[in-house]
């Protein structure tokens, strides 16, 4: 009992309940996730113009886009688990099937999870960058963790499936719907970034020699110390990682004590760029 997952503390006659539940509580994060897009459009055409509003326009329109797919791919992932219970369960009711494969039950319950919280997420960020208060790269972020989180969905409806089922042809096609319009959100958050920038680029034609000297070395100064803290990051991103997959049970050569591994410090070099950390 003490090396079962704390997840598992839940009984599980109740494992079926939940995953209606979660499945319909992703539906309705998405279909809100939807509403509020279109109320962001409507006030980002009162609220700007221009440049800005067509940046605006062009990502709030791939993140619906991204929406109706991850809607459907869940509405399809629902046919499928209804499927894979009718077929799999035989005399037994739905319930006493969720209970018996608690495993699979409690995989679509966390990545049913996932992919409403990444679309809540998303819309945050997106919210944020409309307003001029967020950061793009938010939004590319958002959009990578929803692809994550998909696949983790199909990955889950997969396991039982029959390899001819037409459900299962269908959230596949959903899949790769989704990664194409997240594809696409970053696609469209990458050149409203450069539109962006180009318009608000600084006008140096009125600096003296003197003034133009010191915004060099301030400058130099910046990109010195953003690459130390970019570093940093990249160590730290890794060892998130390597706790991460530790905690979730995917790290085999975790040590005993359930504490990871620091990662040995790369060498600085003067010209060199920092390591891509890499996942565990």
């Amino acid at each position: 009992q003490e090396l079962r997952p704390k997840s598992l503390d839940i009984k599980q006659e109740e494992l079926g309940d939940m995953v209606e539940k979660e499945m319909a509580s992703t539906s309705e994060a998405i279909e809100d996730a939807v509403r509020r897009i279109e109320e962001m459009m409507s006030q980002a055409r009162n609220e700007s113009s221009g440049v800005k509003l067509e940046v605006n326009e062009r990502i709030l329109n791939s993140c619906t886009d991204l929406m109706k797919a991850i809607r459907l791919l869940v509405t399809t992932s629902t046919n499928l688990q209804k499927e894979i219970v009718e077929s799999g369960r035989g005399a037994a009711t739905t319930q006493e099937f969720y209970a018996k494969n608690s495993r699979w039950t409690e995989g679509l319950i966390s990545a049913s999870k996932a992919v409403g919280w990444g679309a809540s997420q998303l819309v945050e960020s997106a919210d944020r960058v409309v307003l001029h208060t967020g950061k793009y790269e938010e939004l590319i972020v958002c959009s990578h963790e929803i692809a994550a989180s998909t696949a983790q969905l199909v990955a889950a409806s997969k396991v039982k499936a029959e390899k001819s089922s037409r459900n299962l042809a269908r959230l596949q096609e959903c899949s790769r719907n989704v990664n194409e319009m997240a594809a696409n959100v970053v696609a469209s958050t990458k050149s409203g970034q450069e539109q962006i920038e180009e318009k608000d680029t600084m006008d140096f034609s009125g600096m003296s020699l003197i003034k133009l000297k010191k915004e060099e070395m301030e400058t130099q100064v910046k990109v010195l110390e953003l690459e130390k803290r970019l570093e940093g990051e990249r160590v730290r991103l890794g060892e998130l990682r390597k706790q991460h997959y530790g905690l979730a049970g995917g790290c085999e050569d975790a040590p005993e004590d359930g504490e990871a591994r620091p990662a040995p410090a790369p060498r600085r070099g003067i010209l060199k760029k920092p390591p891509i950390a890499q996942k565990p």
